[in-house]
């Protein structure tokens, strides 16, 4: 049994006790449980055999005899009981975007919703908008979930960037240290670092390709394997990710490289552009109509230099442009994470973090950062933790004490204050005054029209304490769509009230998003780079935040927080 289908157990496992009305810090250890065994390189099968399951983060004798019963029977017996007693249709219903299994189980407690067929024969007949909370908005968004559902293809699905790039760096250097490995390389998706991937596509170049990609099919990762041969290797991973492994003789290596890494519409013009001159460009090489003769090379920069252009960064190969400005030597300086001296998004125990203040600003101390905003969740933030008034005061001096202390990474007393319904804010004006840094942000209500979130997101760019907007959108890459805003309309008013917006780095976000952080760039609205870090660890996110404003054509000029504390 692969970690895919261990954790996929454990995650169906959460729903059903979810729609049960389980607490949620139940549900929320099988979650985060599910999510630990999914990225576990090793077979966690062999682990729960030889007794060392337990030595995961977060898995304890419950669950170790959970796995095992899994391994064993093929079944969790809790999850068996659940389905007994739960209709099965409802887990199905909770792949909606936007659903969640506590309105799942109102739908089938108030309204007798047993399935996907229920629930649309109740939308179509007006029932679900009379349910406290919902409404039309709710009811036609539901109906589209179910076509969607209907629509939705069988084979895998796409996987957020943060759960491919660290196996697919795991699997290149495993290739790369093998004798008979001269180049390697990520390609596709993940080397353009898009907010989600299909599969892996690795590179390599050998003079044995046999015996690499039999190197590689043995990686302790890898779940199963096709027959390697002279041009390398299809895989299967522990976490349920496929890989393409391509090995070419060295003399080719760019021109696979850059054919693999896409995109797809990138190469297309690309190819398209280059037939008009007389040459035909494929994986193999660029062939001259002239001479007849086919030019292989080592490296993308021979091949875009043979055609024409100036090498351009795998981030910006989505045929937005990037062939032309490449052309005219108009390419952007694109910013590098070793520029960003700040992270301006972050929560403590304070309101839903997990780390203290001190163990927060010891972590942003260690990556090299010169200020750190510390932004607590407000008083309504909508899901419990919020930081009421005279809590947060406190806060503030307990940061200008920190701030006291010499060589230490500056503090700023901040918060990631709710937008209202009404585009209010939900502190008082007295309060915000004493903040240095106001990131607004809207979390709940997403279910009104257009005009109303766009009135109500232009109300909060307008207010003269909000100094950014924190992931605009509201997406949840895979989970949960945008809700309705004119983009342009927040935009043109961020540019008028000088309100940055942030390009929010957690995986699930990407927020702004990099046709959005573009969109901004052109209006003159200047970009906060953010991780939103509830933990130390997810400071990493900045990697995230980076690539979507790279993937925007943003340059160190357009980011806020490349420079030093401006207020």
């Amino acid at each position: 049994m692969t970690n895919a289908e261990i954790a996929a157990a454990l995650e169906e496992l959460a729903v059903l006790y979810q729609l049960d009305g389980a607490d949620r810090y139940r549900v929320l250890a099988y979650t985060n449980s599910a999510r630990t065994i999914r990225d576990q390189g090793s077979s966690v099968e062999e682990m729960a055999l030889c007794g060392e399951v337990t030595e995961l983060p977060g898995v304890g004798k419950t669950l170790e005899e959970k796995i095992l019963a899994l391994i064993e029977t093929g079944e969790i017996p809790a999850a068996a009981k659940l389905k007994e007693k739960l209709p099965p249709g409802l887990i199905e219903i909770n792949r909606i975007p936007g659903l969640g299994p506590k309105t799942v189980r109102r739908l089938h407690d108030e309204l007798g919703v047993n399935g996907p067929d229920d629930l649309r024969e109740a939308a179509e007949a007006g029932k679900v908008r009379e349910l406290k909370g919902l409404g039309a908005k709710s009811e036609e968004s539901i109906l589209e979930g179910l076509d969607r559902l209907d629509e939705e293809p069988a084979g895998p699905q796409r996987k957020l960037l943060d759960e491919v790039l660290p196996l697919a760096e795991e699997l290149v250097t495993a290739l790369r240290e093998h004798p008979s490995c001269e180049q390697a390389e990520i390609a596709g998706s993940a080397r353009r670092m898009a907010d989600t991937c299909k599969d892996i596509d690795l590179i390599a170049t050998s003079r044995d390709p046999k015996t690499l990609a039999a190197h590689i099919a043995s990686h302790e990762t890898v779940a199963s394997a096709g027959n390697p041969s002279e041009n390398g290797v299809k895989l299967e991973t522990q976490p349920g990710i496929g890989v393409d492994v391509r090995i070419v003789v060295p003399e080719a290596f760019g021109n696979l490289l850059q054919h693999f890494t896409g995109s797809a519409a990138h190469n297309t013009v690309l190819r398209e552009i280059a037939v008009s001159e007389g040459l035909h460009v494929s994986e193999h090489g660029i062939k001259d109509d002239s001479t007849g003769e086919t030019e292989a090379f080592r490296t993308e920069h021979e091949v875009y230099e043979r055609l024409g252009y100036s090498y351009i960064e795998p981030e910006l190969r989505e045929n937005r442009g990037e062939l032309e400005a490449a052309r005219a030597g108009e390419l952007p300086d694109l910013v590098e994470r070793s520029q960003v001296r700040g992270d301006l998004h972050c929560h403590t125990t304070l309101s839903d973090g997990q780390n203290t203040l001190e163990e927060m600003a010891a972590a942003a101390e260690e990556l090299g950062y010169d200020y750190l905003a510390i932004t607590d969740h407000s008083a309504s933030h909508g899901f419990g933790d919020g930081v009421p008034a005279d809590v947060l005061l406190r806060r503030v001096e307990e940061i200008r004490e920190f701030n006291r202390q010499e060589g230490r990474i500056r503090l700023l007393a901040g918060s990631e204050v709710n937008i209202n319904a009404d585009g209010t804010l939900d502190y008082e004006d007295d309060v915000l005054d004493e903040l240095d840094w106001v990131i607004a942000s809207i979390h709940t209500g997403f279910s009104k029209s257009e005009s109303a979130m766009t009135a109500r997101m232009i109300a909060a760019i307008e207010h003269p304490a909000v100094d950014c907007i924190g992931h605009a959108t509201g997406r949840l890459l895979t989970r949960r769509d945008p809700y309705p805003l004119d983009i342009e309309a927040a935009l043109e008013a961020a540019a008028r009230s000088n309100t940055a917006f942030e390009i929010n780095g957690s995986p699930k976000r990407r927020d702004l998003s990099d046709v959005h952080a573009r969109m901004a760039k052109a209006a003159g609205v200047k970009i906060v780079l953010n991780t939103d870090s509830h933990r130390v660890g997810s400071f990493a996110y900045m990697r995230y935040a980076v690539a979507t404003a790279r993937r925007a054509w943003l340059e160190p000029a357009d980011v806020l927080n490349t420079g030093s504390w401006w207020k």
